[in-house]
């Protein structure tokens, strides 16, 4: 599973003291519609086929609701705008350098614990943030 059913998104903004507005519904499932790690601007234009209404403000306010919430995770990849990413399994990311495109990456349970092994003394790690930043083998 990716993400949490809509009952869970409904309690987990309540649980951090927010209101599953309309427009945080709009801004989850859109983001869920095509898991391609969009930006809030990505967001914003598909959000406005549904609710022309909407504003890049409100998207970004969204954004962070979904974030704090733990139901969504900033990606930043170099120096462009953030992107945002609603699979919540421990994973990577392949940003392909020629095409911009960002793939998900299963990082194994057993590396993942090899990873936090890196830890100093004294340090516990909540997540890891791991990106590749690569571009496809020459074909000879």
């Amino acid at each position: 599973m990716v993400s949490p059913p809509q009952q869970t998104l409904s309690q987990r903004l309540v649980d951090s003291g927010l209101r599953a507005t309309p427009q945080r519904e709009l801004v989850y499932r859109t983001l869920l519609a095509r898991m391609d790690h969009p930006t809030a601007e990505e967001l914003f234009t598909r959000s406005k086929l549904e609710l022309s209404g909407i504003s890049l403000a409100t998207v970004y306010n969204c954004l962070e609701a979904l974030v704090n919430c733990g139901l969504v995770k900033q990606v930043q990849l170099d120096r462009g705008p953030c992107r945002y990413c609603p699979n919540l399994h421990e994973h990577a990311h392949l940003y392909d350098q020629t095409s911009g495109h960002i793939t998900d990456i299963e990082i194994p349970p057993q590396i993942a614990a090899q990873l936090r092994s890196l830890l100093p003394s004294g340090y516990e790690s909540s997540t890891i943030d791991l990106n590749f930043h690569a571009r496809p083998t020459p074909q000879s």
